[in-house]
Protein backbone atom coordinates (compact mmCIF):
# COMPACT_ATOMS: atom_id res chain seq x y z
CA UNK A 1 0.00 0.00 0.00
CA UNK A 2 2.90 2.36 0.77
CA UNK A 3 4.29 1.67 -2.69
CA UNK A 4 0.92 2.35 -4.34
CA UNK A 5 0.50 5.60 -2.42
CA UNK A 6 3.96 6.63 -3.67
CA UNK A 7 2.93 6.12 -7.30
CA UNK A 8 -0.39 7.85 -6.62
CA UNK A 9 1.46 10.87 -5.23
CA UNK A 10 3.81 10.69 -8.22
CA UNK A 11 0.82 11.03 -10.54
CA UNK A 12 -0.43 14.03 -8.53
CA UNK A 13 2.96 15.75 -8.54
CA UNK A 14 3.40 15.23 -12.27
CA UNK A 15 -0.09 16.50 -13.14
CA UNK A 16 -0.10 19.53 -10.82
CA UNK A 17 2.31 21.87 -12.69
CA UNK A 18 0.64 24.22 -15.16
CA UNK A 19 1.85 23.12 -18.58
CA UNK A 20 0.22 23.66 -21.97
CA UNK A 21 -2.38 20.93 -21.41
CA UNK A 22 -3.35 22.13 -17.92
CA UNK A 23 -3.49 25.76 -19.09
CA UNK A 24 -5.93 24.73 -21.81
CA UNK A 25 -7.95 22.64 -19.34
CA UNK A 26 -8.34 25.65 -17.04
CA UNK A 27 -9.31 27.86 -19.96
CA UNK A 28 -11.87 25.26 -21.09
CA UNK A 29 -13.42 25.16 -17.62
CA UNK A 30 -13.71 28.94 -17.51
CA UNK A 31 -15.28 29.15 -20.94
CA UNK A 32 -17.48 26.06 -21.12
CA UNK A 33 -17.90 24.69 -17.59
CA UNK A 34 -16.93 21.62 -15.56
CA UNK A 35 -17.90 18.78 -17.88
CA UNK A 36 -16.05 20.23 -20.86
CA UNK A 37 -12.91 20.67 -18.75
CA UNK A 38 -13.30 17.17 -17.26
CA UNK A 39 -13.75 15.58 -20.69
CA UNK A 40 -10.73 17.53 -21.93
CA UNK A 41 -8.74 16.01 -19.06
CA UNK A 42 -10.11 12.55 -19.87
CA UNK A 43 -8.93 12.94 -23.44
CA UNK A 44 -5.45 13.78 -22.15
CA UNK A 45 -5.53 10.67 -19.93
CA UNK A 46 -6.37 8.54 -22.99
CA UNK A 47 -3.18 9.88 -24.54
CA UNK A 48 -1.28 8.96 -21.36
CA UNK A 49 -2.57 5.40 -21.63
CA UNK A 50 -1.51 5.22 -25.30
CA UNK A 51 2.03 6.33 -24.50
CA UNK A 52 2.19 3.96 -21.52
CA UNK A 53 1.34 1.07 -23.83
CA UNK A 54 3.89 2.21 -26.40
CA UNK A 55 6.64 2.38 -23.78
CA UNK A 56 5.58 -0.94 -22.24
CA UNK A 57 5.71 -2.75 -25.57
CA UNK A 58 9.07 -1.24 -26.44
CA UNK A 59 7.94 1.28 -29.04
CA UNK A 60 9.49 4.08 -27.01
CA UNK A 61 12.62 4.08 -29.14
CA UNK A 62 10.53 4.94 -32.20
CA UNK A 63 8.75 7.91 -30.64
CA UNK A 64 12.08 9.10 -29.22
CA UNK A 65 13.76 9.12 -32.63
CA UNK A 66 15.13 12.51 -33.80
CA UNK A 67 12.73 12.79 -36.75
CA UNK A 68 9.70 11.94 -34.62
CA UNK A 69 10.69 14.45 -31.97
CA UNK A 70 11.16 17.20 -34.56
CA UNK A 71 7.73 16.36 -35.98
CA UNK A 72 6.14 16.59 -32.53
CA UNK A 73 8.01 19.78 -31.60
CA UNK A 74 6.69 21.40 -34.77
CA UNK A 75 3.12 20.19 -34.30
CA UNK A 76 3.18 21.21 -30.65
CA UNK A 77 4.30 24.67 -31.76
CA UNK A 78 1.48 25.09 -34.28
CA UNK A 79 -1.24 23.63 -32.04
CA UNK A 80 -0.34 25.73 -29.01
CA UNK A 81 0.20 28.94 -30.96
CA UNK A 82 -3.10 28.49 -32.79
CA UNK A 83 -5.03 27.67 -29.60
CA UNK A 84 -3.44 30.48 -27.60
CA UNK A 85 -4.00 33.12 -30.27
CA UNK A 86 -7.56 31.92 -30.89
CA UNK A 87 -8.30 32.20 -27.17
CA UNK A 88 -6.93 35.73 -27.10
CA UNK A 89 -9.11 36.71 -30.05
CA UNK A 90 -12.23 35.27 -28.37
CA UNK A 91 -11.74 36.78 -24.90
CA UNK A 92 -14.72 39.06 -25.43
CA UNK A 93 -16.94 36.00 -25.88
CA UNK A 94 -16.46 34.92 -22.25
CA UNK A 95 -19.75 35.48 -20.48
CA UNK A 96 -21.47 34.54 -17.24
CA UNK A 97 -24.48 33.44 -19.27
CA UNK A 98 -25.10 29.70 -18.53
CA UNK A 99 -26.01 29.13 -22.18
CA UNK A 100 -22.42 29.93 -23.07
CA UNK A 101 -21.36 26.50 -21.83
CA UNK A 102 -23.40 24.63 -24.44
CA UNK A 103 -21.66 25.96 -27.53
CA UNK A 104 -19.08 23.14 -27.72
CA UNK A 105 -19.94 19.43 -27.71
CA UNK A 106 -18.38 17.28 -24.99
CA UNK A 107 -16.82 14.89 -27.49
CA UNK A 108 -15.07 17.82 -29.14
CA UNK A 109 -13.58 18.84 -25.78
CA UNK A 110 -12.37 15.28 -25.20
CA UNK A 111 -10.85 15.09 -28.68
CA UNK A 112 -9.12 18.43 -28.11
CA UNK A 113 -7.56 17.11 -24.90
CA UNK A 114 -6.44 13.92 -26.61
CA UNK A 115 -4.82 15.71 -29.54
CA UNK A 116 -3.15 18.42 -27.46
CA UNK A 117 -1.64 15.89 -25.06
CA UNK A 118 -0.68 13.53 -27.90
CA UNK A 119 1.20 16.31 -29.72
CA UNK A 120 2.83 17.59 -26.54
CA UNK A 121 6.52 16.59 -26.55
CA UNK A 122 6.68 17.08 -22.78
CA UNK A 123 4.17 14.24 -22.38
CA UNK A 124 6.38 11.95 -24.46
CA UNK A 125 9.52 12.90 -22.56
CA UNK A 126 7.74 12.15 -19.28
CA UNK A 127 6.50 8.70 -20.26
CA UNK A 128 9.83 7.76 -21.80
CA UNK A 129 11.78 8.97 -18.78
CA UNK A 130 9.71 8.43 -15.65
CA UNK A 131 7.51 5.55 -16.76
CA UNK A 132 10.35 3.86 -18.62
CA UNK A 133 12.51 3.96 -15.49
CA UNK A 134 9.64 2.51 -13.44
CA UNK A 135 9.40 -0.46 -15.79
CA UNK A 136 13.09 -1.27 -15.46
CA UNK A 137 13.22 -0.68 -11.70
CA UNK A 138 13.88 -3.64 -9.49
CA UNK A 139 16.08 -5.27 -12.09
CA UNK A 140 13.16 -5.79 -14.42
CA UNK A 141 11.36 -8.01 -11.89
CA UNK A 142 8.04 -6.14 -12.06
CA UNK A 143 5.28 -8.49 -13.24
CA UNK A 144 2.53 -7.62 -15.67
CA UNK A 145 -0.06 -7.37 -12.88
CA UNK A 146 2.20 -5.10 -10.83
CA UNK A 147 2.76 -2.88 -13.87
CA UNK A 148 -1.00 -2.53 -14.37
CA UNK A 149 -1.55 -1.65 -10.70
CA UNK A 150 1.29 0.89 -10.71
CA UNK A 151 -0.01 2.44 -13.93
CA UNK A 152 -3.53 2.70 -12.50
CA UNK A 153 -2.18 4.40 -9.36
CA UNK A 154 -0.34 7.00 -11.48
CA UNK A 155 -3.37 7.58 -13.70
CA UNK A 156 -5.61 7.91 -10.64
CA UNK A 157 -3.35 10.65 -9.30
CA UNK A 158 -3.39 12.45 -12.65
CA UNK A 159 -7.17 12.07 -12.92
CA UNK A 160 -7.68 13.51 -9.43
CA UNK A 161 -5.68 16.64 -10.29
CA UNK A 162 -7.61 17.05 -13.55
CA UNK A 163 -10.91 16.70 -11.68
CA UNK A 164 -9.91 19.33 -9.10
CA UNK A 165 -8.68 21.74 -11.79
CA UNK A 166 -11.86 21.24 -13.82
CA UNK A 167 -14.00 21.86 -10.72
CA UNK A 168 -12.07 24.96 -9.65
CA UNK A 169 -11.99 26.50 -13.12
CA UNK A 170 -15.72 25.94 -13.69
CA UNK A 171 -16.64 27.09 -10.16
CA UNK A 172 -14.72 30.30 -10.72
CA UNK A 173 -17.42 31.28 -13.21
CA UNK A 174 -19.83 31.65 -10.30
CA UNK A 175 -17.34 33.23 -7.89
CA UNK A 176 -15.53 35.70 -10.14
CA UNK A 177 -16.71 38.54 -12.31
CA UNK A 178 -16.53 38.43 -16.08
CA UNK A 179 -13.54 40.85 -16.25
CA UNK A 180 -11.56 38.66 -13.81
CA UNK A 181 -12.40 35.53 -15.82
CA UNK A 182 -11.11 37.28 -18.91
CA UNK A 183 -7.86 38.08 -17.13
CA UNK A 184 -7.41 34.45 -16.05
CA UNK A 185 -8.17 33.26 -19.58
CA UNK A 186 -5.71 35.85 -20.93
CA UNK A 187 -2.94 34.55 -18.66
CA UNK A 188 -3.61 30.91 -19.57
CA UNK A 189 -3.56 31.86 -23.26
CA UNK A 190 -0.20 33.54 -22.81
CA UNK A 191 1.06 30.35 -21.15
CA UNK A 192 0.00 28.35 -24.21
CA UNK A 193 1.74 30.80 -26.54
CA UNK A 194 4.84 30.73 -24.34
CA UNK A 195 5.03 26.95 -24.47
CA UNK A 196 4.37 27.10 -28.21
CA UNK A 197 7.34 29.42 -28.68
CA UNK A 198 9.47 27.09 -26.56
CA UNK A 199 8.46 24.10 -28.70
CA UNK A 200 9.22 26.09 -31.84
CA UNK A 201 12.70 26.96 -30.53
CA UNK A 202 13.36 23.29 -29.76
CA UNK A 203 12.28 22.33 -33.28
CA UNK A 204 14.54 25.04 -34.76
CA UNK A 205 17.52 23.83 -32.72
CA UNK A 206 16.89 20.23 -33.77
CA UNK A 207 16.67 21.21 -37.45
CA UNK A 208 19.59 23.63 -37.54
Amino acid sequence: MNSLSTYFLLGISLAAPIGPVKATLLNTGIKNGFFHAWFFGMGAIVTDIIYMLLVYFGVGQFIDSPYMRIFLWCFGFFVLMYTGIENLLTLNNISMDPKFRKIVRLRHSMLAGLLMAFLNPLTILFWLGIYGSILVSGGGQISGIETIIISLAILLGIGLVDFIMAFLSSSSRNLLSTPVLKVVSFISSLCMIGFGIYFGMQAFKALF
